[in-house]
């Protein structure tokens, strides 16, 4: 698994809404990839609305989220409609996302953690815990402290 203080890989994934997005188009602001193991879970549906709900406050410090899963387009499409999640879900169906960030784990589903990604690409932050209310409680109190700090040293 990638650690903090890796250049995040890049990546470009098929959106929930069927577009492309690439990882790399949004530097210049910090972003948060959370990987998750299944759309519509009970767990993952927690942890979904939990980033959106503190979704305002990290838009507030300018911080982007994506959601990445190895559901299909369809699936991700039904979640965050269900959901009505504010930000990207990405389906990583081939699972290449969660290989290269090193967190495909037991029957081909990509584990809970997140990664908190600089504006300049570098990790940051990371959260690693089944459980998925840590992840963006974690984000939300690392932004409040050294989170902030370190987004206004990166903008130099």
């Amino acid at each position: 698994m990638i650690a903090v203080g890796d250049l995040a890989p890049d990546f470009e994934g098929v959106t929930d809404r069927g577009d492309r997005l690439r990882l790399s188009s949004l530097r210049g602001h910090p972003v948060v990839v959370y990987f998750y193991p299944k759309a519509g879970s009970m767990g993952c549906t927690r942890e979904s609305q939990e980033f959106a709900h503190r979704y305002p406050l990290f838009r507030e410090k300018q911080v982007e989220v994506i959601g990445v899963s190895v559901d299909d387009v369809a699936s991700q499409r039904r979640f965050q409609e269900r959901c009505s999640l504010p930000f990207a879900l990405i389906a990583d169906h081939d699972r290449e996302i969660s290989r290269a960030y090193g967190v495909l784990g037991a029957f081909g589903l990509a584990r809970r953690v997140t990664f908190v990604v600089d504006p300049k690409g570098r990790v940051v932050h990371l959260v690693e815990s089944i459980l998925p209310g840590p992840h963006a409680s974690g984000v939300a109190t690392w932004l409040a402290s050294e989170g902030t700090e370190s987004a206004k040293h990166e903008d130099r």
